[in-house]
């Protein structure tokens, strides 16, 4: 029995950097390496210097450390992060005899189409927000290869009559690294620097979840050995590692 698609869904407006081709995954990779490099060689303008040292930092004040946004969330990231997979409604799986997938490789592709899917919506706020160049450039790159690979899991799903969750899904599961409904108020509030800021902690945050989806899929006994579920595994742990690296640095260098 084949399952129908939820209704269709679609992202908030990217109109910086839209998505209108299909790709294959190795094109996607292939995109996303040089996107990557280019984001870490193209730094943005350096600001004017200060006449004056700098102030204390906002947090030294409580008065103003509790008014700050980036402040106060990237405190409430690190209390809040999701340790568990929550895929409540979803239909059960049925397994046909004989075939190479498993239980555990369906739900990864459900689940991470849903992982995907919040990531491509944070990145569709980066511009509106007011971004830094370099910021909205990560945020192009994660929005290309992420909304290819929802595309090639969907497909995936349909091909082996396994129930296909759309580009709203995120809003009810519960996955490793995924925001909580105040952190995702929090960073659509966010504006510049503390935009910057914010994104980068949670992105940070949200690709190690997807790492941890990665190991436990690999930890459950007979997964990955489908062909196409291995390459996306190894795709998504090798690129979100790297760019777990460049937003750390990048992290560092915020003002």
């Amino acid at each position: 029995m084949k399952y129908a698609p939820q209704s269709s869904h679609v992202f908030p407006p990217a109109p910086a950097f839209p998505v209108k081709m299909a790709l294959h995954r190795r094109d996607l990779s292939i995109v996303g390496l040089v996107a990557l490099l280019a984001a870490c060689a193209a730094p943005s303008p350096a600001p004017a210097p200060a006449p004056t040292p700098a102030p204390p930092p906002v947090a030294a004040v409580p008065s103003e450390a509790a008014a700050s946004p980036a402040s106060a969330t990237t405190a409430a990231a690190t209390e809040t992060a999701h340790q568990h997979h929550e895929m409540a409604g979803m239909p059960p799986i049925k397994i046909p005899a004989g075939v190479l997938y498993t239980e555990a490789d369906v739900r990864f592709m459900q689940g991470m189409i849903a992982h995907h899917a919040q990531a491509v919506h944070m990145t569709r706020l980066a511009s509106a927000a007011g971004a830094s160049a370099r910021v909205l450039r990560l945020a192009q790159k994660i929005d290309l290869s992420q909304a290819g690979e929802i595309v090639l899991m969907q497909d995936w799903l349909r091909e082996y009559e396994q129930f296909v969750p759309d580009t709203s899904s995120w809003r009810g599961m519960s996955m490793p690294g995924m925001l909580t409904t105040d952190n995702m108020a929090q960073l659509e509030k966010s504006r510049g620097t503390d935009f910057d800021r914010l994104f980068l902690t949670l992105m940070i945050r949200h690709h190690e979840g997807a790492l941890t989806m990665v190991a436990d899929l690999y930890a459950s006994p007979r997964a990955a050995q489908e062909v196409d579920i291995s390459v996306l595994a190894n795709d998504v742990e090798t690129t979100q590692t790297a760019e777990i690296g460049v937003m750390k640095l990048m992290l560092a260098e915020l003002p």
